[in-house]
């Protein structure tokens, strides 16, 4: 059974009024524990609403969330559900309640009713996890942005969750706070085995993940590894949407009528085909 089923999702906002408009369409969708998941798509396609549904801050209208089995509709679920998604917010000054790095981690923790020793062994193990540690005791507001949100990272692993959900979460970073943040999630995925879902804009953090799920308006337009889903550049561009700078580049070539062997995703790669094809 997949972690995160979604089963024919419609929703609403104002859904208690008639004519309320509907941002989800009968979407259905399966995540399985430990995948990489870039959730892509323009404001207002669904994205946002759907991490939302994945721990239970939203409800459908009709069809199904189940998260670990958890009909996450069900009020007695609620608790539960949450224990096993964490949502990590845009602004990281959001989520960030206390004077000292380490209390703010503990937050979830003390709430949860653990014991001391499990909350120290929690939030050290979740500041290292971040590469934050050394920083415990120190004022969040006086780190730097992409700290911030490693901090914010923090606290939802002290929770234990099985699956992060992050909403576009390097929108407000800077070009280091956005590899920061990047490198951190990707490891969490690679070494620690934390399903990822990942909501943003940025096409090159898209190609790090190992699947990608393309929205548009309210309904699910492609699914696939990065290969497949930025392979149709035409069907993208139809839509609006953007593909990497190393696809652009490449598919622009290749419209011009120069034949390259394939369509890289990232920069590092088409610099490696274009040395193969110099040298030859």
């Amino acid at each position: 059974m997949a972690f995160i089923q979604v089963k024919d999702v419609r929703f609403s906002y104002d859904q208690e009024e008639a004519g309320g408009r509907e941002v989800l369409h009968g979407v259905s969708l399966e995540i399985e524990q430990g995948e990489f998941v870039a959730l892509l798509g323009h404001n207002g396609c669904g994205k946002s609403t759907m991490a939302k549904l994945f721990n239970g801050m939203l409800l459908p209208a009709s069809g199904q969330v189940l998260v670990d089995g958890l009909d996450a509709s069900q009020e007695e679920n609620q608790l539960e559900v949450r224990r096993r998604v964490g949502l990590v917010l845009q602004n990281p000054d959001n989520q960030l309640v206390a004077g000292v790095v380490e209390e703010d981690v503990a937050f979830g923790p003390e709430n949860l009713g653990l014991p001391p020793e499990e909350i120290r062994r929690r939030v050290d193990g979740a500041l290292q996890a971040v590469d934050m540690y050394q920083y415990r005791l120190h004022a969040p507001h006086k780190l730097s942005g992409g700290q911030k949100q490693r901090v914010a990272i923090a606290g939802v692993i002290a929770m234990e969750t099985k699956l992060i959900v992050l909403d576009e979460p390097t929108a407000m970073l800077d070009p280091q706070g956005r590899q920061e943040v990047m490198e951190t999630i990707t490891r969490l995925n690679r070494e620690k085995g934390v399903t990822i879902v990942l909501i943003t804009h940025y096409m090159d953090e898209a190609v790090q993940a190992g699947r990608v799920v393309v929205m548009d308006e309210g309904r699910i337009l492609l699914d696939g590894t990065p290969q497949q889903v930025f392979s149709h550049v035409e069907r993208l561009k139809r839509h609006g949407l953007d593909v990497p700078q190393a696809t652009e580049l490449c598919y622009q070539l290749r419209a011009a009528g120069i034949e390259l062997p394939y369509i890289p995703l990232s920069v590092e790669e088409c610099v490696g085909m274009f040395q193969k094809l110099l040298a030859q």
